[in-house]
C-alpha cells in the first residue's frame, strides 16, 4: 500500500492566497482619455504652458482695462501737459517720463498715459483677432468638411475659390473698403463699424487656411470603418458630417485657431499703423506705433512699449499653439 506524500495535521489551517500581498506594491494601471493624454503631454511642456498663462494674462488685461487703469493709471484719452517739455513737447524726465504714476511713461505731444493706451488697445487687439479666427473656423470648417466628404465637383468649385481668396491682396482690399464705407453702417458707428469691418474681411480672407486643412483630414476620415458602419445604419449626410466626422476634427480645427490669433493680432495691428484700422483716438498697438514715428527719434521709449507688447504677445500666442499642436498630435513624440 502507497504511503501518502504529505501528512496534513487535522487542526492544519487552510493555505492563504498570497497573491494579494504580492500584488499589493503594483500601481494598477487605469486607462486614461485622449483628453488626459493631451493634458499630460501639455503640462510637461514648460515653454507652452508659459505661453498659455502669458495669453490667459493678456486676456484678462483686456478684459478688466477699466480696473486697472482706475488702480494703475490713468484715462487714455486724458492730456497731461504738466508733464511735457514746454519747448519740445517731449516728456520730461528719463525714459520718456517713466515714474510711479505713470509706468510706462507719457505720450509725447499728447501726455497722454501710455501704459492705460496699451491697456485699452488690448481691447481692440484681441477682440479683432479672436472674432476674426471664429469667422474663419466656422467658415473654413464647413466649406473644408463639405469639399472633403462630397468631393467631384463641390470640391473643384470649393477649391477654386479658396485658390482665389489665398491670392487676393487682403490689405488693400481692407484699406479701399474702409476708405468708401460711410461712419454710420447696420446701427454701428465709429469703432463699432471699424471693428466690425476688420472681423468680417479678416476672418472672410482667412478661412481659406482652415478650409484646406478641413478638406485634407476630411479626405482621409471619409474611408474610416466608422463612417461606413454609420451609412450601413442608414446614417445620413449630415448625421455623419456633423455627429462622425467633425467631433475628430476638433483637434487640427483648436491648433489652427490658436496659431491664428496671432496672425489676426498682426494684420490689425499692419491696418492701424496704415490709418485703415480703429479712428482715434481709440487706443490701437498700431496706432501708437504709427503716432511714435514722428518723434521715435527723441523718445524711442514710445515706440518701445507697444512695439514689446506686439511682440510679446505673437510669441506666447505662438508658443502655445505649437505645445497644443505636439499635445493633440497621437504621433507626437513629446
Amino acid at each position: 500500500m502507497t504511503a501518502p506524500l504529505h501528512d496534513t495535521p487535522a487542526d492544519a489551517k487552510p493555505t492563504e492566497d498570497v497573491a494579494p500581498a504580492a500584488d499589493a506594491g503594483v500601481k494598477k494601471v487605469e486607462g486614461r482619455s485622449l483628453k488626459q493624454i493631451a493634458w499630460n503631454r501639455l503640462k510637461r511642456d514648460k515653454v507652452a504652458l508659459a505661453g498659455g498663462v502669458t495669453v490667459l494674462l493678456l486676456v484678462l488685461v483686456a478684459v478688466f482695462a477699466p480696473l486697472i487703469v482706475s488702480v494703475l493709471g490713468h484715462p487714455p484719452n486724458d492730456f497731461h501737459q504738466d508733464k511735457l517739455d514746454p519747448l519740445t513737447n517731449l516728456p520730461t524726465g528719463s525714459f520718456g517720463g517713466v515714474s510711479g504714476d505713470f509706468l510706462f511713461g507719457v505720450e509725447p505731444n499728447k501726455g497722454r498715459d501710455v501704459f492705460s493706451r496699451i491697456v485699452f488697445g488690448a481691447r481692440i487687439s484681441l477682440l479683432v483677432a479672436f472674432l476674426a479666427a471664429i469667422v474663419a473656423v466656422v467658415l473654413g470648417t464647413l466649406f473644408g468638411i463639405i469639399a472633403g466628404y462630397f468631393g467631384g465637383w463641390v470640391d473643384a468649385l470649393i477649391s477654386r475659390v479658396m485658390d482665389v481668396l489665398l491670392s487676393f491682396p487682403q490689405l488693400l482690399f481692407i484699406i479701399s473698403l474702409i476708405s468708401v464705407l460711410p461712419d454710420d453702417l447696420m446701427g454701428l458707428e465709429g469703432t463699432s463699424v471699424r471693428v466690425a469691418i476688420l472681423v468680417l474681411v479678416i476672418g472672410f480672407f482667412g478661412w481659406p487656411y482652415v478650409g484646406r486643412i478641413v478638406r485634407g483630414q476630411t479626405l482621409s476620415l471619409r474611408e474610416r470603418e466608422y463612417v461606413e458602419a454609420a451609412k450601413s445604419l442608414g446614417g445620413g449626410r449630415r448625421h455623419i458630417l456633423f455627429r462622425e466626422l467633425l467631433p475628430n476634427l476638433v483637434a487640427p480645427i483648436t491648433v489652427y485657431a490658436t496659431l491664428m490669433i496671432p496672425t489676426n493680432i498682426l494684420t490689425e495691428a499692419a491696418l492701424s499703423f496704415l490709418g485703415a484700422g480703429v479712428k482715434p483716438p481709440t487706443a490701437s498697438w498700431g496706432g501708437m506705433l504709427r503716432d511714435a514715428l514722428e518723434t521715435y527719434e527723441h523718445d524711442p521709449m514710445f515706440m518701445v512699449f507697444p512695439g514689446v507688447t506686439i511682440f510679446i504677445t505673437v510669441l506666447a500666442f505662438n508658443l502655445f499653439g505649437d505645445g497644443l499642436r505636439d499635445a493633440l498630435d497621437p504621433k507626437g513624440t513629446r
